[in-house]
């Protein structure tokens, strides 16, 4: 009877797991293909003035290859960059500097903000602080992108093409994150594979939905938008802080883009499997919300959806049940085909496709630990610094 009942709950177990796919292949935005590309643009006739604002703290190592990529945009109209040295202690201001002089290119000014005051992310103060160097310039456009990520030539090009042939005050691509190392090629095309299924991009760029999200390493944001918004004041203490920005920006009435990038990439080296969890765990908590019950159902959430699959095909397998077995292998069967796409879009060989249930645990304990390390106030730390959970510091009317 024991038996039966065990079997049974196997059973039943697998089959909720495959329609939990089932529903994920066809219900969710089709969030597993990676068609979603800068769209077709014309031209402006005039083409606007666009500010970068480059926030960077302790960049020293990845400025070379990604700075000289921005000073040597093609853009037909006024254009420059904004770098705003958080606090460095590498010699990242002055390295900019040296860039700037063997680079040429666009004129690029160098700011440092000070220590950023309670309730302020250190990057989104860098970012206040550029934005107010950007206004002196009158732009009609802000380009907000990350220290590591380097450019195509004509990428600021196209970005604004794009946000003016389609009236979008947010166009974000979500830059190319590099993949060379064994932990990179498990761990990486994974993690915008989950922000896909989590923020949908085909939903993010349809009106009238309340999808929205953008990926922090390459933003073009309408300055009359960030105005609206109050960007980035409204969203000072956020860690997540592309997604509030895109969903500070949609509540305002902003209309939001986002996508996969072709010819926008991020240097930023994460060779051992410690890097990726930093990396992952920071902002895991925050990302749900820093609740407890939350996290339990994420973590039942993700036991259902990507553990339970090889589980089900191996205790079917070992307690003589077909049916657990076939419902496990035809939920492992569809997760790893809704896989496929990714891999193929980070060049990856696909017989990583069927691994994905080992990198879904791995991602389980990151956000298990990014909760222990919050509840023992170490929690959303980066580059030396601690920020509280957003309801523990006063908010702006």
């Amino acid at each position: 009877m024991g038996q039966t009942a065990h079997v049974s709950a196997v059973v039943w177990t697998a089959a909720g797991s495959l329609a939990a796919w089932l529903w994920l292949l066809l219900c969710q935005g089709f969030f597993w293909r990676t068609d979603v590309r800068l769209p077709p643009s014309r031209d402006p006739g005039t083409w606007p003035s666009v500010c970068v604002v480059v926030p960077a703290r302790d960049e020293a190592a990845v400025l070379p290859a990604s700075l000289p990529s921005l000073l040597a945009q093609e853009y037909p109209g006024r254009a420059e960059v904004f770098l705003v040295d958080d606090g460095s202690s590498d010699g990242t201001g002055e390295l900019a500097r040296e860039l700037a002089r063997r680079s040429g290119g666009l004129p690029l000014t160098v700011g440092s903000p000070g220590e950023p005051p309670a309730g302020w992310t250190g990057k989104l103060w860098a970012v206040r602080h550029g934005i107010g160097l950007a206004r002196a310039r009158d732009p009609e456009y802000l380009l907000l992108t990350d220290a590591d990520i380097a450019h195509a030539p004509d990428s600021l090009r196209r970005l604004v093409a794009v946000a003016r042939t389609g009236g979008y005050d947010v166009v974000s691509q979500m830059a190319r994150l590099r993949v060379e190392s064994l932990w990179e090629r498990l761990v990486v095309p994974a993690f915008v594979y989950f922000f896909a299924q989590l923020y949908p991009f085909r939903r993010i760029g349809k009106d009238g939905t309340r999808t929205a999200a953008a990926a922090g390493g390459c933003v073009l944001l309408r300055a009359a938008a960030a105005e609206r918004a109050r960007i980035p004041d409204a969203i000072r203490h956020a860690v997540i802080d592309d997604v509030a920005l895109a969903r500070a920006v949609k509540r305002r009435g902003g209309r939001v883009w986002l996508g996969l990038a072709d010819r926008v990439d991020s240097v930023r080296p994460y060779p051992r499997l410690h890097d990726l969890w930093r990396m992952v765990a920071r902002s895991a908590y925050a990302q749900l919300r820093h609740s407890p019950v939350v996290l339990a159902g994420t973590v039942a959430g993700l036991t259902l959806v990507y553990l339970v699959p090889p589980v089900a095909v191996i205790a079917g397998a070992g307690t003589g049940s077909p049916v657990a077995a076939v419902l496990g292998g035809a939920a492992w069967l569809v997760m790893t085909g809704t896989y496929l796409p990714m891999l193929r879009y980070y060049r990856q060989p696909l017989w990583l496709a069927p691994l994905l249930p080992f990198t879904a645990f791995l991602y389980l304990l990151m956000t298990v630990d990014s909760a222990v390390q919050h509840h023992r106030g170490r929690g959303a730390a980066w580059k030396g610094r601690t920020y509280a959970r957003p309801d523990a510091v006063p908010d702006e009317g």
